[in-house]
């Protein structure tokens, strides 16, 4: 289980558990986590909690948000992390043993585009994304006008994916094939522990790598993602060897690879 410990001036205010997949930080009474005071933002940052991993995102706060001194953008945390807002401390804790990662690991998978969300692909080229608004591939020369906004909050609560015990396999690559649309045939490799597809304001939804398998979840819109013509609920939903998936107006298979 992980958790923050609210402090200031070294003085422990309170433990704050984090039990769900979206936990917002801000001034305004509606954040889970609200802080009284001027140097916050009214949504000054969010926490999304997937499994046992949680990530930190500043929300296009006015003064920012420090991880152990540093100002960040979104921040794979580990346990011992100290987010600094205004004169507040926010201590991570994971009592779960954590696997060293790179932060940027995260910010890869994340890649929205002004009006779309893109997923970091492996087709035809690493450098290009996959559009899914409009239906097709952009290259990184594409994106240079363009300015991308803050990354839309997740806003389903997700129950724990089952614990990992010694025995579990070694899982096999997952990828997406899309199956509708100019980029029918297309595959998108899954090698990043969350990626994320679909439309921003629209329908977004992460599939998670783990060790036990691969789990998509519900994180944006009114209406869920597809799988094999049922709607899925606001659980982690195991995706299973040829689902088929139907996400922001685009079909798409999940299949393990051999």
């Amino acid at each position: 289980m992980s958790k923050l410990i609210l402090s200031i001036d070294g003085a422990i205010l309170k433990e704050i558990p984090l039990t769900k997949e979206r936990t917002t930080i801000g001034r305004k009474p509606h954040n889970d986590i609200q802080i009284d005071n001027l140097a916050i933002s009214g949504e000054h940052a969010v926490i999304i909690t997937i499994y046992n991993d949680s990530f930190l995102e500043d929300l296009n706060s006015t003064n920012g948000t420090f991880v152990n001194g540093q100002s960040i953008k979104k921040h794979f945390l580990q346990t011992g992390d100290v987010i600094a807002l205004g004169k507040y401390s926010l201590k991570y804790v994971n009592d779960a043993v954590q696997s060293p990662r790179n932060n940027d690991d995260f910010e890869r998978t994340m890649i929205f585009r002004p009006g779309t969300a893109a997923m970091a692909a492996t087709m035809p080229s690493s450098a290009e994304s996959y559009n899914a608004a409009d239906d097709k591939f952009k290259t990184p020369a594409d994106d240079m006008s363009e300015q991308p906004p803050a990354m839309p909050a997740p806003v389903s609560p997700v129950a724990p994916l089952p614990a990992v015990t010694e025995s579990t396999a070694v899982l096999p690559l997952g990828a997406i094939q899309i199956l509708s649309g100019n980029n029918a045939g297309k595959e998108l490799e899954l090698t990043k522990n969350l990626t994320t597809l679909g439309k921003p304001k629209v329908q977004v939804a992460v599939i998670a790598r783990r060790p036990q398998g691969y789990f998509i979840t519900h994180v944006e819109g009114a209406s869920f993602p597809v799988i094999n013509g049922t709607m899925i609920g606001v659980r982690a939903q195991a995706l299973r060897d040829y689902d088929i998936i139907d996400l922001a107006g685009i079909k798409m298979t999940f299949f393990l690879k051999s």
